[in-house]
Parts: C-alpha cells; structure tokens; sequence
C-alpha cells in the first residue's frame, strides 16, 4: 500500500495495476478536493464514514450537490467535473480505471493547478 499526503488529508492506494486503481481516502473537515475532471479516468466513489458534499456539474451547466455519507456512492465518467466537500472527516473508497495521473484541476485552494 502507498500513501500519499494531500493538504486535504491523504489517499492510500491499495491496489494499482493495468487494469485497475482501489484506493482509501481521507478528506478532513473544512477541506474539499479540486473541481477536477478526467480526460479518460472513470470512477466510482463509496463513502464509508462522515458527512460531505458532493458536486457534479453536468454538460448543460447545472450543478447537482448532494450530501452524502456512509453507504453513499457514485460513478463520476470521464469528462465529468466534480468535487467533494467534507463537512466532517469523511473516509471514502474509490475504484477506478488504472489512469491515476489523469486530473485536470479547474480550481484548487492549495494552488496546484
């Protein structure tokens, strides 16, 4: 397993191969993740224990927000700009196609556009 520190919490790969990505994460409270897509990634996020938001912006403009926690999931496709907010330290899992590299961050508040 991997761990990578993030300014929001961290994620932990678990497992990385060619043909999948399964990896834990930890967003604490206060912090979101960037409005980010993926050019080819597609992803589906678990979320075992908290309370956040989660935002998905659709083609047509408009913005769904919905708070989600433990038992809540989703399946964001490639192309699909999204974020999570935590409310309360919120751990989630997220299975995905291998193409972890593959983020483009619209907006970040740590600067790493």
């Amino acid at each position: 397993m991997k761990r990578i520190e993030k300014p929001w919490g961290f994620e932990e790969i678990i497992t990385l191969n060619d043909r999948y990505c399964f990896k834990r994460l930890f967003l604490k409270a206060g912090h979101k993740t960037s409005l980010q897509y993926h050019a080819s990634k597609h992803e589906t996020m678990y979320f075992l224990s908290g309370k956040a938001w989660l935002e998905i912006h659709s083609g047509e403009g408009a913005v769904d927000r919905r708070v989600v926690g433990s038992g809540d999931f989703a399946e964001v496709r490639p192309l699909t700009v999204h974020r999570v907010f935590a409310e309360e330290d919120t751990y989630y899992v997220e299975a995905s196609t291998p193409e972890i590299q593959d983020v483009v961050r619209l907006q970040d508040d740590y600067q790493r556009i």
